[in-house]
């Protein structure tokens, strides 16, 4: 399959609004809990491009293989905390939100665990991957190409 258009080539300043979301998002989330959501969302809707970027980028943040290739069945496994678990259950109920219409259920388990802001962040962050799949699946971006960012000597994972 070859990419049918070159999205930030042809709407740069989109493009980076959304790379500023990213970053507001990661400033006030972890990042690892960040990238399990990023993942899940991108398996539920089939984005090869973004399941590559967002596994390669949680390995780089020293996330474990075991709990990467355990988000298919999280619900069945105990490898993740009450409030991984509460924003898993969050991102599946708004990545399907046309069938699941947010639960009342999910919604009060993932309010246990987050602050308002981080709450709403936890929200921005799943709309905002919910697009970045939605873009590169119409477009057809390239897996396998994306490289992790190298992280400077001594800086630590969160």
């Amino acid at each position: 399959m070859s990419q049918r258009l070159n999205y930030y080539n042809a709407s740069p300043d989109v493009f980076k609004t959304m790379l500023g979301l990213e970053k507001q998002l990661h400033a006030g989330l972890e990042t690892k809990l960040l990238l399990l959501v990023k993942v899940r969302a991108s398996l539920i809707n089939g984005c090869a491009y973004c399941i590559d970027m967002h596994w390669k980028d949680a390995r780089a943040e020293g996330e474990s293989e075991e709990r990467l290739y355990n988000l298919s069945a999280w619900r069945e496994s105990p490898l993740y905390s009450d409030k991984e678990r509460a924003a898993l259950a969050w991102t599946e109920a708004l990545t399907l939100v046309s069938q699941t219409h947010a639960p009342d259920a999910e919604f009060h388990d993932v309010r246990a665990h987050f602050d308002d802001r981080q709450l709403a962040d936890l929200t921005w962050a799943i709309a905002a991957i919910n697009a970045w799949n939605r873009v590169g699946i119409a477009f057809r971006s390239t897996p396998g190409l994306y490289r992790p960012a190298k992280k400077a000597p001594g800086a630590n994972a969160e």
